[in-house]
C-alpha cells in the first residue's frame, strides 16, 4: 500500500511537468499567460475567503445551524486557491472540481419544519363581521 502511494506521489509531478511541456510546445507563450492568470485568481480567492470566513461562521451560528459548514466551505475554497497557485493543469482541474462541488446547506427537511407548526392546524385565525 505504501509503495502504491509513493508511486502516485512521484508520478503526479512528472505528469504535471509532462503536460505543461506538451502544452507549451503546442501553444507557446500562452501557457505562461495562463499560469500567471490562474495564479493571480488563486491568490484573489484566498484573500476573499480570509475575509468571508468569519461572516459564514456568524451566519451559521445565527441560523442555529452548524458552524462547521461555514468552515468546511471556506476550507474547501482555500484549498482550491492553493491548488490554483501551484503551476500545473492537473492541479487547476482539481481546484475547479473543488470549486464546483456543492456544499451542504443548513436547510431543514419538511418533516423537521412540520414539528414546529401549531398543534391545531385546522384553526384559521382572522377577523370577521356579521352582517344581517
Amino acid at each position: 500500500m505504501r509503495f502504491i502511494l509513493l508511486l502516485i506521489l512521484l508520478a503526479f509531478p512528472i505528469a504535471e511537468i509532462w503536460l505543461l511541456i506538451s502544452l507549451a510546445d503546442e501553444y507557446g507563450w500562452w501557457v505562461l499567460v495562463y499560469l500567471i492568470a490562474v495564479s493571480l485568481l488563486g491568490i484573489r480567492l484566498i484573500i476573499e475567503e480570509k475575509s468571508l470566513i468569519m461572516g459564514r461562521m456568524m451566519q451559521g451560528m445565527m441560523q442555529g445551524g452548524s458552524v462547521g459548514r461555514g468552515i468546511f466551505s471556506s476550507a474547501k475554497n482555500m484549498i482550491a486557491g492553493v491548488l490554483l497557485i501551484i503551476p500545473g493543469v492537473i492541479t487547476d482541474a482539481i481546484a475547479l472540481v473543488l470549486l464546483l462541488m456543492p456544499t451542504p446547506t443548513s436547510q431543514k427537511s419538511p418533516k423537521q419544519r412540520a414539528n414546529k407548526q401549531a398543534a391545531n392546524d385546522d384553526v384559521i385565525e382572522g377577523e370577521f363581521t356579521r352582517e344581517d
